[in-house]
């Protein structure tokens, strides 16, 4: 009797230990027959990382630069404020509107003062070819930077410039935002920020007539011979 008992015993045991043997685990992911039912399937989570459709590119190889601006031909310039010190030395400030009313102006812009390529072919350009250039018509010449007036006051006198050009401060980028000519140098490690594209024009009350627009601050195409060219 005792031995049926162990043995009966003995069974169930074994029995019992074969059902509760652990199986292996593996990574799963649910897999829903209906997104509406609570009942759900298990399959192996795939382990596989595919490529993606679209590789992407390095940044320094899909930049494309393009010679652009805001402002064109037969476009009337925007009514932007920019400042100068006049022949009496006084701080004044002047209308876009003011200085292009009934006159044709040429406008040159540079970078920056001081800067070698404004200071020693650009502006001494314009200087130099003045005279030709009101010979033809011409009623202003003018320099835009976004300098503050003192700088460009300094610049102006450091150049030994009298009349022949008339140096203009747009500090604030007010004209040079408004005509999309913004030239952003903040990443180079000299401290340049936000500078303007270089450029000449000619304005006639107040419509760009002749737009010569450089990439950057590179210098090929807006020199006073261009814009003499031109006329």
């Amino acid at each position: 009797m005792a031995a049926t008992a162990t043995t009966a015993a003995s069974f169930t045991l074994s029995k019992l230990l074969k059902s509760s043997t652990p199986k292996s685990l593996s990574l799963l992911s649910p897999k829903r027959s209906n997104l509406f039912t609570s009942s759900s399937h298990f399959s192996p989570l795939p382990l596989k990382f595919k490529q993606p459709l679209h590789p992407l590119h390095s940044l320094k190889h899909s930049t494309i630069s393009r010679i652009s601006a805001t402002i064109s031909v037969g476009d009337k310039l925007p009514n932007s404020t920019l400042s100068y010190f006049d022949s009496s030395d006084e701080l004044k400030t002047l209308l876009i509107s003011d200085l292009t009313h009934g006159k044709k102006v040429v406008l040159l812009a540079v970078p920056g003062a001081f800067t070698p390529t404004c200071s020693q072919k650009h502006l001494p350009g314009f200087v130099e070819k003045s005279k030709e250039l009101k010979s033809k018509g011409v009623d202003t010449i003018a320099c835009i930077s976004v300098n503050d007036a003192f700088v460009m006051k300094s610049w102006k006198e450091n150049l030994g410039i009298n009349d022949e050009v008339l140096m203009l401060s747009d500090g604030n980028l007010e004209f040079t935002k408004a005509i999309g000519c913004e030239l952003d140098l903040s990443d180079k490690p000299i401290g340049l920020g936000i500078r303007s594209r270089r450029y000449s024009m000619l304005v006639e009350d107040g419509v760009v007539k002749i737009l010569n627009l450089e990439e950057g601050g590179a210098f090929n195409v807006s020199s006073a011979e261009d814009i003499l060219k031109a006329l």
